[in-house]
């Protein structure tokens, strides 16, 4: 083996999380054939094929998926190491890689961190929209948002948003000639637009609440989207029933082209969370981001008056 073995690993790393060699080459900054050959070299020195190949797609073989498990959340920590010692030099440069879902990147990261950026020329930030949760070790992601309840217990999480209440609506042409639901089990006799957050995981069944009462009702409709902009838009055009942050509905309801639906049974949830690896120093463009998305954001110290 060659006496540089981590030569290829992140080439590597990179083309199966993408699944694509023309994305992972346009990351790493490197042509396809030079990617291909890097590869090919690694293949080579380990003596086992890593990756299958066909003219539409790229996946892990089964020595390659060993590979990711092994290597990838200790490649992952000696990223960060690196980080931390760029953090010495205390300069907020380098690029943030946080793994989000739409509504998040919509209503919280894009207006705060557009307005962040170009205030540090040398700060890059990628997010990459994801409706199911992500393993931000394995996928060497620096951060991720969800909700405060679906962050894992051994991460670091800093709230960005206050509480999120879902609620559902409707369009007037779907209610026009329809009884609006009463009850939860009304629901089931209704058009609803589902979502499902992975490719293998089921519907998402609604999560309602009144009072002490907590239900979840599984609901079936025409539509089905695997992230909550489509949603809005097929409400809209009066599909059926949505379920959605009020956060988003609100301008609609405002306007009339929405409907409250069941407003008795909607629920709120802890605010969306801004999550990470625990690490002793953070590297200053992850500090950069934190502060910048922080909720509620950190007062300025007020002025002493002076003493005369």
């Amino acid at each position: 083996m060659s006496a540089d073995p981590l030569r290829g690993i992140d080439a590597f790393l990179t083309v199966a999380r993408e699944r694509s060699f023309t994305r992972a080459a346009a990351l790493l900054g490197v042509s396809q054939s030079a990617l291909s050959h890097t590869i090919r070299a690694l293949e080579a020195r380990l003596e086992l094929r890593l990756l299958a190949r066909t003219t539409r797609s790229v996946s892990p073989t089964e020595a390659g998926e060993r590979l990711i498990q092994k290597v990838a959340p200790r490649y992952a920590a000696i990223g960060h190491a690196l980080a931390d010692f760029e953090a010495l030099r205390g300069k907020a440069g380098g690029t943030v890689r946080i793994t989000t879902s739409d509504f998040a990147a919509n209503m919280v990261l894009w207006p705060r961190l557009s307005a962040l950026q170009p205030q540090h020329p040398d700060l890059k930030i990628e997010l990459a929209i994801e409706p199911e949760l992500t393993d931000i070790v394995a996928e060497r992601f620096d951060a991720g948002v969800r909700f405060g309840d679906q962050v894992s217990r051994d991460m670091t999480a800093v709230r960005i948003s206050p509480d999120v209440r879902m609620i559902i609506v409707a369009a007037p042409s779907y209610l026009h000639g329809r009884t609006s639901p009463k009850t939860p089990s009304d629901l089931t006799t209704h058009a609803c637009i589902n979502m499902r957050f992975s490719q293998g995981g089921g519907v998402y069944a609604w999560e309602l609440k009144k009072g002490k009462r907590n239900l979840q009702v599984r609901v079936a409709g025409a539509w089905t989207f695997n992230c909550i902009g489509p949603v809005v838009q097929a409400a809209l055009a009066g599909h059926g029933l949505a379920y959605m942050p009020e956060a988003l509905a609100l301008p609609h309801l405002q306007s009339g082209s929405l409907m409250p639906v069941l407003d008795d049974w909607w629920p709120t949830f802890p605010g969306l969370h801004l999550f990470f690896t625990q690490r002793r120093q953070l590297p200053p463009a992850l500090s950069l981001v934190i502060e910048a998305l922080r909720y509620p954001p950190a007062k300025p110290p007020r002025r002493q008056r002076s003493v005369r």
